[in-house]
């Protein structure tokens, strides 16, 4: 898979510690090698990453090597955005989008 600068990856073993037993809200990116708007969004990821990492955790998990996870929140296109808070899923958001459009998504969540 290819990571983002700064974004951290996360496999079906620790999803649940590293994401549902966050104290931050978490932004999940389910990715693909294989998935171009996914690729674009590295860029994007990075960046909120940066500036909101004491706000948000932002993590990858890839959808072909992470079965378990990407079907119990029945994820089907990529990329598609999870933002997870307490533990539970909290917002689902499918596709590529530029930084602002998403920050704005985010805005409620942080």
């Amino acid at each position: 898979m290819i990571r983002a600068a700064g974004v951290a990856e996360v496999t079906d073993a620790d999803f649940e510690s590293e994401v549902l037993g966050s104290q931050l809200p978490v932004l999940v990116e389910f990715t693909a090698d294989w998935c171009p708007p996914c690729r674009q969004m590295g860029p994007v990821l990075s960046a909120l990453a940066a500036e909101e990492g004491e706000r948000l955790k932002v993590v990858q998990l890839d959808v072909d090597t992470n079965p378990l996870t990407t079907n119990a929140y029945r994820v089907l296109s990529m990329p598609t955005f999870m933002v997870f808070r307490g533990g539970e899923p909290v917002r689902s958001m499918v596709g590529a989008r530029p930084k602002r459009r998403l920050l704005e998504e985010l805005t409620d969540l942080l």
